[in-house]
């Protein structure tokens, strides 16, 4: 699947590679005994906080070897045993080797103190001190860590966040998946917003991570029908606090996806729900050897689940079923007015079970998909639909549809 937030803290946040090449063009341009401009040189390894499981950036400027200014920006686990984040910003006062500040966590207002002591150890340097939160004193000795340009933290640091706020197709982006960044102080207001509609939020999602303290946005997945998502995306641009809303990575695998003319599958502009899952489950149940029991749309995500029995082929004589689950979503092949449709089938997940008369079998299983389980279980599934939906393939090493 295709694989889907950049964040810094503080001033790093408003650090451009503009700021990098003004510094390296003042150090090239100084004449001979004359020192170089100010330097912003980052750590990002400093282990000990908070049983290891700090996430730890510290920023320093230099003049030459001597370090003239730092900020220490630590996010950590709120709670033992819970996903909960909070985080501090402590500009630090530089007294030769100790670097010291006072500051107060971002969400729980706890009042932090730091004592740093900072020793060069050849080509790395060693921390050791002491971080204070509300009643928790923690110790530190971190020992090699090595520093890097700000040109370099920043390439480390560079987003993986895909939001399409205009995707041209559903290629990169998949129909039924939407993204929406807001402002940490709107987010809660956002998804209380959200109750009673016939969407579905991603409960991940939902964790402010230290990626949205550092940024002061989080990013809201959802799923929502295809047919509906254009109205819920504009929608959601203007509630308070939005800066973002689109489409994102989801479901739709181009390899399992086909393309095909969208009128005869429509019916008063709509999709043929009814029509769509008929020919489906026909054709899936020839490719599977399968009989079709059942096909129910989500209305919140606009999916279609088809599902199938058949004979075991483990110990035939013992007369087991196999109970096959597949998913679909189709959809328009991109936002706007169009004449096509993309149709995406996921993988088999197979189950078997005792469903003889009289005394049955405990089975202990679990879902299989086509890569680990019966070779039948897929056997041709998405050439199948292309045939019956007179659709296209997608070609990867074309990048296109053929």
């Amino acid at each position: 699947m295709r694989a889907l937030p950049f964040c810094l803290f503080g001033l790093a946040a408003t650090a451009s590679f503009a700021t990098v090449d003004l510094a390296a063009a003042q150090m090239k341009a100084a004449p001979k005994g004359q020192t170089a401009g100010p330097e912003i040189r980052y750590f990002t390894s400093i282990d000990g906080l908070m049983d290891g499981n700090a996430d730890v950036i510290l920023r320093e400027t230099r003049q030459g070897k001597t370090v003239t200014a730092a900020t220490l920006d630590v996010c950590y686990p709120a709670e033992k045993g819970n996903d909960r984040k909070d985080r501090f910003v402590a500009t630090l006062t530089v007294n030769g080797a100790t670097l010291s500040g006072a500051t107060q966590t971002q969400v729980d207002k706890l009042p932090v103190t730091v004592k740093l002591n900072r020793k060069p150890t050849g080509d790395t340097f060693e921390f050791k001190g002491q971080v204070m939160v509300g009643q928790t004193a923690t110790s530190l000795t971190s020992a090699d860590n090595a520093d890097q340009s700000e040109q370099e933290f920043l390439e480390s640091h560079a987003s993986d966040e895909s939001i399409a706020a205009a995707p041209k197709d559903f290629i990169e982006v998949s129909p039924e998946s939407v993204a929406v960044k807001i402002k940490l102080e709107a987010a809660l207001d956002f998804v209380r917003s959200l109750r009673g509609q016939n969407v579905e939020v991603s409960l991940s999602s939902l964790t402010v991570n230290c990626e949205a303290l550092r940024a002061g946005e989080q990013v809201i997945n959802l799923a929502v029908d295809p047919e509906r998502a254009a109205e819920f995306v504009a929608k959601a641009r203007s509630y308070p606090g939005v800066t973002t809303a689109g489409w994102t990575v989801g479901a739709i695998d181009m390899e399992r996806t086909v393309r095909m003319d969208a009128a005869p599958w429509k019916s008063s502009d709509k999709i043929d729900r009814s029509k769509v899952a008929t020919a489906l489950a026909n054709v899936l149940a020839k490719t599977m050897a399968a009989t079709s029991s059942g096909t129910t749309w989500d209305d919140e995500t606009g999916k279609l689940k088809l599902t199938f029995k058949r004979p075991s082929r483990v110990m035939p004589a013992l007369e087991l079923t196999e109970n096959v689950e597949i998913s679909a979503v189709v959809s328009p092949d991109k936002p706007g007015a169009t004449d096509k449709m993309i149709l995406w089938v996921s993988t088999p997940a197979v189950t078997t079970t005792d469903e003889t008369t009289g005394s049955k079998l405990a089975l202990a299983d679990s879902p299989a998909t086509d890569e680990e389980g019966d070779p039948r279980d897929d056997n041709g599934a998405v050439a199948a639909v292309a045939t019956e939906f007179k659709a296209q393939r997608w070609d990867a090493d074309k990048a296109g549809w053929k």
